[in-house]
């Protein structure tokens, strides 16, 4: 099973004997007794590439659980209480590079027998089958068998440039953008649409038409166009913390921002974790806690008039 997981994740047999210090006869051997015992061709193989059956899906992420328990097990046995291992985390893009990356630099001074991989991507990733440990997200979560802990919540902000406020005056209500350049984040938000809560007293949530004159796939890119004095912009709180206290950019609609997204740190659940699992949620939660608390006092500051 190691031979294969390894397989599959460097992507050939060469790759995993020298990740495993094995010939690579030994893992063509491995993986031709896995497929005698279990009767199901697992891998797909040309002279070019190789691929996992849809049989060889589904008993990757068994060989996935297994050796996890297993790993599980034998630290139980040994009393073993020091993270060891690799330990893979994912996290969204930018909140990855700005806040997670750090946490893992602390993981690692501080446990000289764990790696970590850090796998910094923008959509929802599968922890069970793409073998991943701990995941940092930022959305509403769906009932699951997932552990979950919430760490806090970051706000979806209007925003623009006092160079640009000083050419158009502040849009007052949702509805005012329809007269402003926006600036649109096609990952986060439908590009000519966006969802504004319905500020004090005033009923139910509203869509608002915006005339985007730039749309991107990057929301560094929307914030340098925003600072460039281009447009209206929408970002994530956590996006622009810099920015908002140093004045180069102003929050717009504060009122009527939507609800806040929360962010969670999430691992498969386990009677017993895994210590670099558990060490590392230990670490990673109250930094993260003590971070969004600092976004959460972004000031609001009413733009000129």
């Amino acid at each position: 099973m190691v031979a294969f997981v390894a397989t599959v994740d460097r992507g050939g047999f060469s790759a995993a004997a020298r990740h495993l210090g094995r010939s690579a006869a030994s893992i063509t051997r491995a993986i031709a007794f896995l497929e005698l015992r279990t009767g199901a061709q697992l891998l797909r193989r040309t002279t070019r590439a190789m691929k996992l059956t849809e049989a060889g899906h589904r008993y990757l992420a068994a060989c996935r659980r297994i050796l996890a328990d297993l790993a599980a097990a034998e630290q139980m046995a040994g009393e073993e209480l020091a993270p060891r291992g690799v330990l893979t985390v994912t996290a969204p893009s930018m909140f990855g590079r700005l806040h997670v990356r750090p946490l893992v630099d602390a993981f690692l001074d501080a446990h000289r027998d764990v790696q970590v991989r850090l796998l910094l991507l923008d959509r929802i990733v599968n922890l069970v089958d793409e073998g991943v440990d701990v995941a940092i997200r930022l959305a509403h979560l769906p009932d699951s068998s997932l552990v979950a802990v919430k760490t806090g919540q970051v706000e979806r902000i209007a925003c623009a440039s006092p160079s640009y406020l000083a050419r158009r005056r502040a849009p007052r209500v949702p509805s005012d953008l329809a007269a402003h350049d926006c600036i649109a984040f096609s990952q986060v938000i439908a590009t000519d649409t966006w969802t504004f809560g319905a500020g004090a007293g005033k009923g139910r949530a509203r869509q608002v038409k915006v005339r985007p004159r730039l749309v991107v796939n990057s929301s560094e890119a929307a914030i340098a166009s925003a600072l460039e004095g281009r447009g209206v912009t929408r970002v994530l709180s956590y996006q622009i913390e810099g920015e908002l206290r140093d004045g180069r950019l102003v929050r717009l609609l504060a009122a009527y921002e939507p609800d806040p997204v929360p962010v969670h740190v999430v691992h498969p659940a386990a009677d017993v974790p895994a210590a670099k699992v558990r060490v590392f949620v230990d670490i990673a939660v109250p930094k993260l806690r003590a971070v969004l608390e600092r976004i959460a006092s972004l000031p609001i500051r009413s733009p000129a008039r």
